[in-house]
């Protein structure tokens, strides 16, 4: 079986002391990952810019809209201008006057319909554009919401990174004071099984949080002291101090 001496098995919590930060850590990075406020924040983004999207297209419909109705109200409007001239420049048949000028009162009443139009087309145009702007201030705000929680997420996240740097390095250090066989078997058992050794106190394993069965701390009593032991339920090296019994 595995030996160490018992300080050297003591010292291996110092490890685990460190492992559990690490641990701690990561655990604490994926919950930020995971913030719960970001999927919906996302998803209302997605759908306000898509509902954004709809608008800027009736904005865009309206518009071209809007410039028809200008241009044929423009296109009357010229040629009602041009029968005037000729109406009141007097040259030309009688009948030729008459017929401008019923020429010029149907255009008049096509212009009156296409000004309505016109009306009609400006009214859409502005109300969608207001509807337009409505929603860009919503994208705006919701856009910001989500870039704050963003940030707030990165910030922490820099943070633990940071800890978990300086942390890793104290291992690094610590680790380098321990023969390698040793802390080859407990980095196996905290490999295997997320701990790598753990305080046997007043007949508990810390590893696993379980009192261990009476046949269990006999065969470990009977174990030299110098003799590596492991938890039977967690798998870890278990560290035995004079209260371990």
């Amino acid at each position: 079986m595995a030996k160490a001496a018992p300080a050297e098995q003591m010292r291996l919590l110092d490890i685990a002391v460190l492992d559990g930060k690490l641990r701690g850590l990561d655990v604490q990075a994926k919950a930020l990952k995971e913030d719960p406020r970001l999927p919906d924040l996302h998803a209302g983004v997605t759908v306000a810019k898509s509902d954004l999207v709809v608008l800027d297209t009736a904005v865009s419909d309206c518009h071209r809209a809007l410039t028809k109705a200008e241009d044929d109200v423009a296109a009357v409007v010229a040629r009602i201008e041009r029968d005037e001239a000729k109406l009141n420049s007097g040259t030309g048949l009688s009948k030729d006057l008459m017929a401008l000028q019923s020429e010029i009162e149907s255009l008049t009443k096509r212009r009156s319909d296409l000004e309505d139009t016109e009306l009609e087309a400006m009214e859409a145009f502005e109300a969608a554009t207001s509807d337009q702007a409505a929603q860009q201030g919503l994208v705006a705000q919701m856009q910001s919401v989500l870039d704050e929680v963003l940030d707030e997420v990165r910030s922490k996240l820099v943070g633990l990174k940071l800890e978990r740097d300086a942390t890793l390095g104290e291992r690094t250090e610590l680790t380098a004071t321990f023969d390698p066989a040793l802390l080859a078997i407990y980095d196996r058992s905290l490999a295997k099984y997320g701990v790598g050794a753990a305080r046997l106190f007043h007949g508990k394993s810390e590893g696993s949080g379980m009192q261990l069965s009476a046949g269990d701390l006999v065969d470990i009593k009977k174990a030299p002291a110098d003799t590596i032991v492991f938890c039977p339920d967690s798998g870890a090296i278990l560290v035995r101090s004079e209260e371990w019994g």
